[in-house]
């Protein structure tokens, strides 16, 4: 088959309707219509066609590199990758500057004056502790000793007791406007495809695995495995979502 009927089969397989596509990709009805025909001249270039025949794939739940592969074939290939070395090796060779020899002169009087400096510092520091142990042999006191630190008691364990492992997976669903979900459960059992309305609650069950596709981000309020998640991916497009029984992960 080729690139457009392969779309629309795969869109009619979904469930979903050309309107559903457009309001999900916000591509225009008219070019996927053409594309469905394999007229991509409306999608305003090939690099354009290929983000259009990218976008549709997703919603519609297939791998898009195949169908972008053919387009290539088809139009000439994929735009070649501009080597490292023409995007970094500058035009004309950059000028150094010549380094200046070093000022012998000005590091030997530095390290004689750190040198005289130490000397003056350690004879201090000699005399005083002699003085000290003078002292303390006058007036006949030991040195105080060092008190050791007391044991540390070892910290009680307050971890909780492990929790039962889970059995199954379940997913509840609250809509928060009007938007497209597609659910799939264990080995990519159809457990629902269509559209929910603001207000519309359901929920599914799994022995491992539910997979999802939410046609817009923040469409949806969700609670796995009975934590509430939130609604993932507000302000962004679709969302491809998968949930076990581990989900969702400790904080």
């Amino acid at each position: 088959m080729s690139i457009g009927e392969t779309l629309a089969k795969e869109r009619r397989q979904a469930g979903l309707s050309v309107t559903q596509v457009s309001l999900q990709t916000r591509i225009r009805e008219t070019v996927i219509r053409g594309m469905e025909s394999d007229d991509f001249s409306a999608c305003g270039g090939n690099f354009y066609a290929r983000g259009h025949i990218r976008s549709i794939a997703r919603v519609i739940g297939i791998d898009p590199e195949p169908l972008v592969s053919e387009f290539d074939a088809a139009h000439g290939g994929a735009p070649q990758p501009v080597s490292a070395t023409a995007a970094f090796e500058p035009e004309r060779p950059i000028p150094f500057r010549e380094r200046r020899s070093a000022n012998w002169s000005a590091a030997m009087a530095l390290a004689l004056a750190v040198v005289v400096i130490g000397g003056v510092f350690q004879a201090i520091r000699h005399d005083g502790g002699r003085e000290q142990h003078t002292a303390r042999q006058v007036a006949g006191t030991p040195a105080p000793r060092t008190p050791k630190p007391s044991p540390t008691a070892p910290a009680k364990s307050t971890d909780p007791v492990a929790a039962a492992p889970r059995t199954k997976v379940e997913v509840e669903v609250v809509a928060k406007r009007t938007v497209w979900v597609n659910v799939r459960g264990d080995k990519g059992a159809a457990l629902y495809s269509g559209v929910l309305r603001s207000g519309d609650q359901k929920k599914w069950t799994a022995k491992k695995k539910i997979s999802m596709v939410i046609g817009i981000g923040g469409g949806v309020r969700l609670t796995v495995n009975g934590k509430d998640i939130g609604t993932p991916g507000k302000g962004k497009g679709v969302q491809r979502l998968s949930f076990d029984r581990n989900d969702p992960a400790a904080a």
